[in-house]
């Protein structure tokens, strides 16, 4: 499969059992169908769900980092 940025020939990668196909060369990002949806699960899990700030029902970016994180630190 190729890049729809640049062309480049993508690469796969596998992460707590997520596949990620990456770009080398502009280093974008591309989830299969339904991916997203498991590392949103999995954060949520990860954290105990949802964590609100001030109770506004906003959840910090910071809060939310750890998995994803993880999961994109081949970056």
């Amino acid at each position: 499969m190729k890049c729809p940025i640049d062309d480049t020939a993508l690469q796969m990668m596998e992460r707590q059992g997520i596949e990620i196909d990456y770009c080398p060369t502009c280093r974008g990002i591309w989830l299969d169908r339904g991916e997203l949806d498991k590392i949103i699960e999995r954060d949520s899990a990860s954290q105990g769900g949802e964590r609100r700030s001030e109770g506004r029902g906003r959840v910090e970016e910071n809060e939310r980092s750890g998995l994803l994180e993880n999961i994109f630190d081949f970056i």
